[in-house]
């Protein structure tokens, strides 16, 4: 088979990859609608809020390894199936939740859509580093991951038309409504996601066939990944100091996302008396074109630059603007806090490829504990909400400025290893 044909016959699988960017961009940030959706239809704490979050990266956390080991025994094609069915699976279950309006339904609802995306994010990132020249690894992946913001801001989009009613009534006016305007209003807001939920888990069961039926060719270095993904490849990463340095700054960078993230709009209703939900949305929304923007800009420096200096740059960034978002809680705070996305879009490509580079037939197993330490997201957003609920939202800034402080350390770590081995 010549170069042309094996393009050809990559192409299209290579796209319905790519696309997997897309939809769980688009799950993880809607997330951040319901965080305060939720909220309010719960009367939940921040804290509380936060478990939103906790329950989806969760999944990731539990089915990481699984996921693994059953590209080992089943292949790529087969776990991204498997995922894009729990999925589906996952948005489908938003229905009765919303029906019984119980919180625990909801989050173990998140629990299996992300129990899904582990299973699509462990087969789709190696396989996209497989794709293709070692030792152009970080910036392939840079460019797929490229994709994944249209999916983040498509979730927010949705989430602000279809989810968030702007209705935010306060705690006076609920206090002089009768039980049975309370029950509607409660009702309303619940069965608000349900329609929403209901035409995603349609889509992803829609595109969970199309993979099925499209012939996926062997790559590469396939045949030399089918020994990989044992116990034993675990032990010997788990004594790999360099590695899992790499999975503690994946950890720590995803805590830092997904605790911005979530919390943006809850420190604009602190920072900015006043601003509506729809209108702080788009705050959030706005900070995911810049995210995006971003991925471009870092896949484009990346051809002048090594990958780990500039993210050791970008980290220092992301540094400064939650130092002032902490001390300046108010629209300037807001806006330093939203353009740390332009600084975040290059990490975790970055942080990934960087991590599981050259560890040949460990590779499976390298991915599967980089993505388990998505974890970050479950662990920090509860930590960060349980300080806000202590102190305030902007204080609680300084979780995400501690996980960045990490960031650096390692991106330094890094460079002087890439810049050693030249």
């Amino acid at each position: 088979m010549n170069h042309n044909d094996k393009s050809a016959n990559l192409l299209l699988p290579l796209i319905l990859i790519i696309s997997l960017f897309f939809l769980w961009g688009m799950a993880n940030n809607l997330n951040d609608i319901l965080i305060t959706q939720f909220k309010k239809v719960f009367t939940l704490s921040d804290f509380k809020a936060g478990l939103v979050q906790s329950a989806f990266y969760t999944g990731y956390f539990v089915f990481s390894i699984p996921a693994a080991l059953w590209m080992k025994r089943f292949g790529y094609k087969a776990a991204v199936v498997f995922g894009l069915l729990l999925y589906a699976t996952g948005a489908f279950l938003f229905y009765p939740a919303a029906a019984e309006r119980e919180y625990v339904l909801f989050l173990g609802a998140l629990f299996v859509i992300a129990s899904g995306l582990a299973f699509l994010e462990t087969s789709a990132n190696p396989l996209i580093v497989a794709m293709g020249d070692p030792a152009t690894a970080e910036r392939r992946l840079n460019f797929a991951q490229s994709f994944n913001p249209f999916g983040c801001i498509a979730g927010i989009v949705i989430g602000r038309e279809f989810i968030l009613s702007g209705n935010e009534p306060t705690t006076e006016e609920l206090a002089v409504m009768s039980a049975t305007q309370l029950e509607q209003f409660y009702q309303f807001e619940s069965q608000a996601v349900q329609g929403p939920y209901l035409v995603i888990g349609l889509i992803v069961l829609a595109w969970a066939l199309m993979v099925l039926i499209v012939k996926f060719p062997r790559i590469d270095n396939q045949a030399a990944e089918e020994h990989t993904g044992s116990w034993a490849d675990y032990k010997t990463l788990l004594r790999n100091g360099e590695f899992m340095f790499g999975v503690a700054a994946q950890f720590f960078y995803v805590g830092a996302q997904v605790c911005i993230w979530s919390f943006l709009i809850r420190y604009g209703q602190e920072a900015v008396p006043g601003t509506g939900e729809k209108t702080l949305a788009n705050y959030l929304m706005g900070s995911l074109v810049v995210f995006m923007v971003g991925r471009f800009v870092a896949t484009a420096l990346m051809g002048r630059f090594r990958a780990a200096w500039l993210m050791w740059l970008y980290a220092i960034a992301n540094i400064a603007l939650c130092a002032y978002a902490m001390l300046v809680p108010n629209y300037s705070g807001l806006l330093a806090l939203a353009a740390t996305s332009f600084f975040m879009s290059l990490m975790f490509p970055t942080i990934f490829a960087l991590s599981v580079k050259n560890l040949g037939p460990l590779t499976k197993a390298g991915s599967s504990l980089v993505i388990m330490a998505i974890i970050g997201g479950a662990v920090l957003t509860a930590v960060m909400g349980l300080v806000s609920d202590m102190t305030s939202i902007h204080l609680a800034v300084g979780v995400p400025l501690v996980c960045f402080v990490v960031i650096a350390l390692y991106s330094r770590a890094r460079d002087k290893v890439e810049v050693a081995t030249k």
